[in-house]
């Protein structure tokens, strides 16, 4: 799957998901830390990348429609230290099936994960 991090992200989750056969890019590795949300967004999709962020600026189901892009995670912890944002991700890639998500717009929280897949 290729995935790109935002930079909120932790950096160590690159190694570990090139680890797991996962083609990852950041955004602080491609020069973009700092840049608006719209260069980022274009970066993730030029590269068609699932796009892994806790930023809300990417929240909006209906700016971000499932299908139109190669897919969206958008973390929501109750608590989003660097250290368990690393640890739930690390869980979620070991428990999920997280390469169906590609075109979705995917929510997850610590109680669940919401997945809004592309209508055919």
């Amino acid at each position: 799957m290729k995935i790109k991090l935002d930079e909120n992200i932790p950096a160590v989750l690159v190694s570990y998901l090139r680890a797991l056969d996962h083609d990852v890019d950041s955004v602080p590795g491609e020069g973009l830390a700092g840049a608006v949300d719209e260069a980022v967004w274009i970066a993730a999709q030029r590269e068609q990348r699932f796009f892994i962020t806790l930023d809300l600026d990417f929240s909006d189901a209906r700016r971000y429609q499932p299908g139109t892009h190669a897919g969206i995670l958008l973390l929501r912890l109750s608590r989003s230290s660097r250290s368990q944002v690393e640890q739930y991700l690390r869980k979620m890639f070991q428990t999920e099936d997280v390469q169906a998500w590609e075109g979705c717009f995917v929510v997850a929280t610590d109680r669940k994960i919401r997945i809004l897949r592309p209508t055919s």
